[in-house]
Formats: C-alpha cells, structure tokens, sequence
C-alpha cells in the first residue's frame, strides 16, 4: 500500500506505510504541504520504519519552528514498531530529543 495524505485544514493525516520508499516521494512536497498543519494523525499508518521516523521528526521540527507563539504540533496515534524506534533514537512522543534525567559530574 502506498502512502496517501490527507488534508483538511490544520491537520495532516498519513495512511498505509511510512518508509523509506515512502519517504523519499514524499520529500519534494512536504514543505508545502505541511504549512499551517497543527495535528499530524500517524493512527492509520500500519507500518513505520527508521526513514518514517526520521521524516516525522524533521516535520515536528518544522512546525515547532514556525509555530511562533501557537501550540506545538499535536502527533496524533502510535503505528506498530515506532515505541521501539522512538526509544532506539531516544526520542519523547512529540518527537524530540529526550532529555538526560543523569546527572553529570
């Protein structure tokens, strides 16, 4: 199955697979497509892979950086797997880094 967005108004929904195939012919269109999106729905993804997650990183950057005093931007659902590679890359479910709760010394 092919990835396929779906958008309506603020939000951005993705279905099907999120991979690296996926990825890469998504890139070119995002950056206009991702404008004024505050809700990334990922619930109906059924596959996601290191490159999916990579991207929705890059995109949660994004709208954190051009949200300029708005809400940050809510991801909405967890596919199968991306548990395991948030906690791989160690990223939060907003897709940032995770903060060392370690202290140094």
């Amino acid at each position: 199955m092919a990835i396929e967005l779906n958008r309506e108004g603020a939000s951005l929904a993705l279905t099907g697979s999120l991979d690296r195939e996926a990825v890469i012919r998504l890139w070119p269109t995002l950056r206009q497509t991702l404008a004024g999106v505050r809700q990334l729905h990922i619930d109906r993804l059924r596959a996601i892979d290191s490159a999916g997650l990579a991207l929705l990183a890059v995109l949660a950057g994004q709208a954190r950086d051009s949200a300029s005093g708005q809400a940050p931007l809510q991801i909405i659902g967890e596919p199968a797997g991306m548990a395991e590679l948030r906690a791989a890359y160690r990223l939060e479910p907003t897709l940032d880094f995770a903060r060392s709760t370690a202290s140094k010394t």
